[in-house]
């Protein structure tokens, strides 16, 4: 198989900058030919060619006999490479291939605490997109059986206890999901300490992007954020933001609500989370007035999809405009787009 890729001035490899500008062909009838296109083999080799060259070859080769075919196959393979750039008329075309140095790097994410209800969701999300994917979490591996789960490199542990500046080499985005309830001081462990350990290590990396998976903060007043959930996660907030201006994500959703798997048994949260989304949106013209009363979105902030939330991921590990804190409209409309 091969792929054909026009280049211009700007994605022309640098092994190829010195070719002279476009003039005529031999082989064309003279005619100007078009932009230039890389042609990459399946072999790995690498040819210059005129696209216009190629198409009239193409209709040549399709309306010819099969002798013919098997002749013109020989000389296309080697043609592809005579339509050459030239500024005169005394140009030595050559057919040997060119070689050009092209380094296609895919992505690669960590996503901590991948094995949990918003993890998995994120980890199947991503690998559908043909994401590599790590996983680190205390119980590595989920126990039910799924394809997409094959596709995932599941390490057990903990930000804690596992060598994080090893586990981030060559990692291009990390995805954080860590968070819990328990005590003050296990959530603070948790929420806090566990989020600032882990940017801070994949700040030392070299990680270019981070994304923090916060919670909304259900317009509550200051009193009532003072424990170790809610201010645990906007010190991890702080945090992400402080050491990733312009490559930091936070989402902020609310209630999520999706299949969630326990010991391999769907829990189906959706039978409550889609009612009440349907419920919220068509009452939302007489609730309006109370979203300034605090504490109002423990009851009026719409539930999040975990699938909405997972692809909202997706996109911001695939787009590096998508920075910064986003609320729940936000995270829908960044799925649907």
């Amino acid at each position: 198989m091969a792929v054909l890729i026009p280049l211009s001035s700007t994605t022309t490899p640098a092994a190829v900058h010195s070719l002279p500008s476009p003039s005529s062909c031999s082989s064309c009838d003279g005619k100007l030919s078009p932009p230039p296109l890389l042609f990459i083999s399946s072999g790995g080799r690498r040819f210059f060619s005129s696209e216009s060259h190629l198409l009239s070859r193409q209709q040549s080769f399709s309306s010819s006999s099969p002798q013919q075919q098997q002749q013109q196959s020989t000389k296309t393979r080697r043609r592809k490479t005579r339509c050459a750039y030239s500024t005169g008329a005394n140009v030595q075309y050559t057919s040997e291939p060119l070689d050009v140095v092209a380094e296609v790097k895919s992505q690669k994410i960590l996503v901590l605490g991948g094995s949990g209800f918003v993890g998995t969701a994120i980890c199947k999300a991503a690998v559908a997109h043909d994401i590599e994917v790590m996983s680190l979490s205390r119980s590595g591996r989920p126990s039910y059986l799924d394809p997409w789960l094959d596709r995932v490199t599941w390490i057990s542990g903990d930000v804690f206890t596992t060598d994080l500046d090893a586990l981030l080499d060559g990692v291009s985005v990390v995805v954080s999901t860590l968070g819990g309830f328990g005590s003050n001081e296990q959530m603070e462990k948790i929420n806090t300490e566990a989020n600032i350990l882990a940017v801070n290590a994949a700040k030392r990396s070299g990680v270019p992007r981070y994304i923090y998976i916060s919670v909304h903060p259900y317009n509550l007043p200051t009193f009532a954020l003072n424990n170790g959930y809610f201010s645990g996660k906007k010190k991890a907030e702080a945090e992400v933001l402080s050491l990733y201006p312009n490559s930091g994500t936070v989402l902020q959703p609310g209630f999520i609500y999706g299949k969630r798997k326990v010991n391999g048994v769907d829990i189906p949260l959706g039978w409550v989370g889609e009612p009440l989304k349907k419920l919220l949106a068509a009452t939302s013209a007489f609730t309006r007035p109370l979203k300034n009363l605090p504490g109002s979105d423990l009851f009026l902030a719409p539930p999040v999809s975990v699938d909405d939330l997972a692809n909202a991921v997706v996109k911001a590990v695939s787009d590096n405009d998508i920075f910064g804190t986003f609320n729940i409209e936000q995270i829908v409309s960044m799925a649907k787009n």
